[in-house]
């Protein structure tokens, strides 16, 4: 029997089991999941945009709410 694939959780590098239920993102722990979480909602990392797709999304007029 083979070895099961195993990759770095993303908060912690520990390793973890790759399996169906932790494709996209697998964590060790949910304290490793929360931290990175965190991370997210404190905007300590962002996905890039594009230079253009920033203007694009900026060159609108905003209407004051009522």
């Amino acid at each position: 029997m083979s070895q099961p694939l195993t990759v770095d959780c993303p908060t912690c590098g520990a390793p973890v089991e790759w399996n169906d239920k932790s494709a996209f993102r697998p964590f060790c722990s949910d304290r490793c999941k929360l931290i990175d979480l965190g991370a997210w909602a404190a905007e300590e990392h962002k996905i890039p945009v594009a230079p253009d797709a920033e203007d694009e999304l900026f060159s609108g007029e905003l209407e004051p709410r009522h």
